[in-house]
């Protein structure tokens, strides 16, 4: 069974920096797609980041420059490092894995606030 657990969500100032960590288990990670997505109270859940397979990346716009997915194979992670955190940062982030053959997998979320 894949399973995926976020962890690092805190309190963050403006500007501030936080890296959420996904740890995924159940199967062979290095073939998964794995994505972040957030969803801010009150509004649908957004797609924020990829992380493919092969190391290639993509970002929804607003987080372009700000944040950073990356992967270590060896020890099943997945991250998001953000920096210069805004308030509209903040959001529930969930760790999603995308099987070969298509199948998603979500964890359970970790809330991020930013705030002064």
């Amino acid at each position: 069974q894949v399973q995926l657990v976020e962890s690092g969500g805190n309190l963050v100032q403006p500007g501030g920096s936080l890296r959420l960590s996904c740890a995924a288990s159940g199967g062979n990670f290095a073939y998964w797609t794995m994505n972040w997505y957030r969803q801010a109270p009150g509004k649908q859940r957004e797609w924020v980041a990829d992380i493919f397979s092969g190391g290639n990346t993509d970002y929804v716009d607003s987080v372009k420059g700000r944040f950073t997915i990356s992967r270590d194979n060896a020890k099943n992670m997945v991250y998001l490092q953000m920096n210069s955190m805004k308030a509209e940062d903040t959001a529930v982030y969930y760790c999603s894995a995308r099987m070969p053959w298509g199948t998603v997998y979500w964890g359970q979320g970790t809330q991020v606030t930013v705030s002064s």
